[in-house]
C-alpha cells in the first residue's frame, strides 16, 4: 500500500478497537499511557479524559491489583459519564489471568488487553496463564498486544538462545542474539494465541527497546517476518529533549520506512509535568513527516542578530497555543482546518517568503526596521498591521480566515472574508 506521504507501508492485518482501526489502510494511531494509581478511578478518569482531549486515540492503563482491577469498569462509567469515549487498554504483568478471570467486569470494560511474555508466568505454569488470558479475549472478542520488552525478556528464552549461539563456529554478537530473542518472543507468542483460537486479526505485536539504533533494527527485521499490526515505540525514552529526540529519530526513521500502526512516545515527564506532552509529541511527529494532520502547526524562525526583539517569539508562542485551544471547537465545526499551515516570522530575510508559502502568516520587523508587520493571506500581502495591538489583531484575521476558508457556508474566499475583519 502506498500513502499519501509517496511510502510503502508494512502490509498488516487491520484490528478493530472499539471505533479505531489499527494497521491496514488505516492512518498510524497515536496512543498513550497513564501514570496514575488505577486503584484511584477518578483521578484515573480525569488523566484519560486529558490524554484523550489532546489527542490520544488509545489510552492503557495498568492493571495490577484487584484494587486496580475492581475500578476499572467504574473508570469506563466516568469516561462515558464524561462524554469520552477512548478505547481503555489494560497493561497485565504477573497476574493478568487472575485479574481477568476473578473480575469480569473489569475484562469486558477493556477494549484491548496487553501481554509481555516475560512477565506472564515462569516454568509450568507461564503456557497456563497466557493461555487463560488468551481464552478470556477470545470469549470477549477482545484484541490483544503482545507486547515483548528488551527489560522484561523471557529468561529461558534467552539462556536457550545464548547457549545455542556460543556452540556456533563464530558466534554472533550478544546485542544481536537478544535482538533475536525479542523478534522470536513475538512470533512464537502470536503464533501459540493462534492456536488457541485467537484470530490474527485480533493480535498486535511490539518489541520494544531503549535504544536508537536497536528498535531500527528490531521493528525493520520484525516486519519483514509477519503481516500483525506493529505498535510502535521506544520504550524508557527518557525525559525531555532526550527522551522527543530519541523516539523522533528512531520511529521517524521506522515511520517512513512504513513500519508501524501504532505509536506511543515514551517520555518520563517532570515532577508534576503534564502527560499529555507525549501526546503532543506523537501528533507533531506524523504531522511533520506529512502522515497526518492534528491541529495546524505554526512555522517560527529561531532568531538571530536580526531578531533581537521577542516579539515574534511570544507571537509565535501565544498562535500556536492559541490553534491548540481552539482546535476541540474548530474541529466540530471546521473539518480540515487542521490540515492549515501558518508561519510567524521575524524579520525581512526570509519572513515575506515564508509567510507567502503557507496559507495565512505575518513577518514582524527585525532591528532596525519599518515597524510594521506585513500579513500574507494564500499567499498574497493581505493587510500590514502596526502598533501594540498586532497580536489580537491577527487572531481576528485568523479566525476570519478559518471561518470563511472551512466554514460549511460561507460564501466568501478566505481572503475576501479576512478583509471584511
Amino acid at each position: 500500500m502506498i500513502s499519501e506521504a509517496g511510502y510503502q507501508r508494512h502490509h498488516s492485518v487491520p484490528v478493530q478497537i472499539g471505533d479505531i482501526t489499527v494497521g491496514g489502510d488505516a492512518p498510524v494511531v497515536v496512543q498513550s499511557m497513564t501514570n496514575t494509581d488505577t486503584a484511584d478511578a477518578l483521578g484515573t478518569a480525569k488523566q484519560v479524559q486529558a490524554l484523550a482531549a489532546a489527542g490520544s486515540e488509545l489510552v492503557r492503563i495498568t492493571v495490577n491489583t484487584e484494587d486496580a482491577a475492581r475500578q476499572v469498569a467504574r473508570i469506563r462509567d466516568l469516561l462515558d459519564a464524561m462524554g469520552c469515549r477512548v478505547p481503555l487498554v489494560g497493561d497485565f504483568h504477573y497476574n493478568g489471568h487472575l485479574l481477568l478471570t476473578k473480575y469480569p467486569d473489569c475484562a469486558q470494560a477493556l477494549a484491548k488487553y496487553r501481554i509481555n511474555p516475560g512477565n506472564v508466568g515462569f516454568g509450568r505454569k507461564k503456557d497456563n496463564q497466557f493461555a487463560t488470558m488468551i481464552e478470556v479475549a477470545i470469549a470477549r472478542d477482545k484484541p490483544v498486544r503482545i507486547g515483548v520488552n528488551w527489560g522484561s525478556l523471557d529468561p529461558s528464552l534467552v539462556a536457550q538462545m545464548m547457549d545455542d549461539n556460543a556452540k556456533l563456529a563464530e558466534p554472533r554478537d550478544v546485542k544481536a542474539v537478544t535482538r533475536e530473542a525479542l523478534i522470536l518472543s513475538a512470533l512464537n507468542s502470536a503464533a501459540k494465541a493462534e492456536e488457541i483460537g485467537l484470530p490474527r486479526n485480533r493480535i498486535i505485536l511490539s518489541c520494544k527497546v531503549s535504544d536508537v539504533q536497536d528498535l531500527i533494527a528490531v521493528y525493520t527485521e520484525l516486519a519483514s517476518r509477519c503481516d500483525y499490526a506493529l505498535h510502535l515505540g521506544l520504550t524508557e525514552a527518557g525525559m525531555g529533549s532526550k527522551g522527543m529526540v530519541a523516539s523522533a529519530a528512531a520511529m521517524g526513521i521506522l515511520l517512513q520506512r512504513g513500519i508501524g500502526d501504532t505509536i506511543r512516545v515514551s517520555l518520563t515527564p517532570e515532577p508534576g509535568g503534564d502527560r499529555t506532552k507525549e501526546v503532543i509529541v506523537a501528533q507533531e511527529l506524523l504531522q511533520t513527516m506529512g502522515m497526518r494532520s492534528f491541529t495546524p502547526l505554526v512555522t517560527a524562525c529561531p532568531g538571530c542578530g536580526r531578531t533581537t526583539s521577542t516579539v515574534f517569539q511570544e507571537l509565535a508562542g501565544d498562535i500556536q497555543a492559541y490553534v491548540r485551544t481552539q482546535m476541540p471547537a474548530w474541529a466540530k465545526t471546521y473539518p480540515g482546518v487542521e490540515s492549515m499551515t501558518l508561519a510567524v516570522m521575524g524579520c525581512v530575510v526570509n519572513g515575506p517568503g515564508e509567510s507567502k508559502h503557507v496559507d495565512i502568516g505575518i513577518s514582524l520587523p527585525g532591528t532596525g526596521e519599518a515597524p510594521s508587520a506585513p500579513v500574507f493571506v494564500d499567499g498574497e500581502k493581505f493587510t500590514t498591521l502596526r502598533g501594540d495591538n498586532i497580536a489580537n489583531e491577527f487572531k481576528a484575521i485568523l479566525n476570519s480566515y478559518v471561518d470563511a476558508r472551512y466554514g460549511q457556508s460561507a460564501p466568501l474566499t478566505a481572503k475576501e472574508d479576512a478583509s471584511a475583519a
